[in-house]
């Protein structure tokens, strides 16, 4: 079901009042996440680099009705600009989304490829959740942040060294900070996908060999879809995951269950 879809059923509409930082949300999973969460109700701070990305997100969002998206063009890996938008949003809820790849071979990925991903993924992660838990915690509001990682985060595969190795990474922050931040009753957690169809993807599964050789490595059957992300986060950040903080829960079709 897209996520406007989403949004016209009531069952999804449990995010009035709350605020909620997006990053990543210019495309892919962040961005029907930040869609998702609006039309549910929640104010939407939608972070990414892109701000015609950005425009089209809150475009969408007040044509489809909830809450607003208040759209802010930021770099994850700058800590001054994001203490600064995510304090201006009193947040409650947090997904940091945010996140690239690029394969190939450790011994031929040049490196500045190595270093955007470990900024990004790892370093953009952290201050990401730093800034949120600053804004929160001084504010002594509780909450919820999910984090998106990857199935990569408990696994290797080839060609992927230092993406596995920032996933791997944010695993350890989501159980580290699970710990620190609930005696401030703020619980966080980690969804982990499998290869999901997104922009990101879009040219590895261009080669049907890629996507055939995915396909017999989930139990499932299927390709993730963003629709499968997004449930799972909105569960995470609802108040029906009330009890669970420092999982990391995989929606991958089987595939680390092997």
């Amino acid at each position: 079901m897209p996520a406007l879809d989403r949004h016209a059923d009531a069952a999804w509409r449990g995010f009035a009042g709350r605020h909620a930082v997006v990053t990543g949300a210019g495309r892919g999973i962040g961005r029907d996440i930040a869609l998702t969460l609006a039309g549910a109700g929640a104010v939407v701070t939608a972070i990414a680099r892109s701000p015609a990305d950005l425009d089209e997100v809150a475009e969408l969002a007040a044509d489809a009705g909830g809450g607003a998206v208040r759209a802010c063009t930021a770099d994850v890996r700058d800590a001054e600009a994001l203490d600064a938008v995510i304090a201006g949003a009193e947040p409650d809820l947090l997904v940091a989304s945010a996140g690239i790849n690029r394969p190939g071979p450790l011994t031929e990925i040049p490196l500045e490829d190595v270093l955007a991903i470990l900024e990004i993924n790892i370093i953009g992660t952290v201050l990401s959740c730093r800034s949120f838990g600053r804004a929160a915690i001084a504010a002594h509001r509780a909450g919820a942040a999910v984090i998106v990682s990857s199935q990569m985060g408990s696994v290797g595969y080839p060609g992927r060294a230092p993406y596995c190795a920032s996933k791997h990474a944010v695993n350890g922050l989501t159980k580290a900070l699970a710990l620190e931040w609930a005696p401030h009753r703020i619980r966080v957690n980690a969804v982990a996908p499998t290869f999901i169809r997104t922009p990101l993807t879009a040219p590895m599964f261009a080669d049907p060999a890629f996507e055939q050789e995915v396909l017999a490595r989930i139990p499932l059957g299927r390709i993730g879809e963003v629709a499968d992300v997004t449930g799972a986060t909105r569960f995470l950040l609802s108040d029906e995951a009330a009890l669970i903080t420092g999982h990391v829960l995989a929606v991958d079709g089987g595939w680390t269950a092997q």
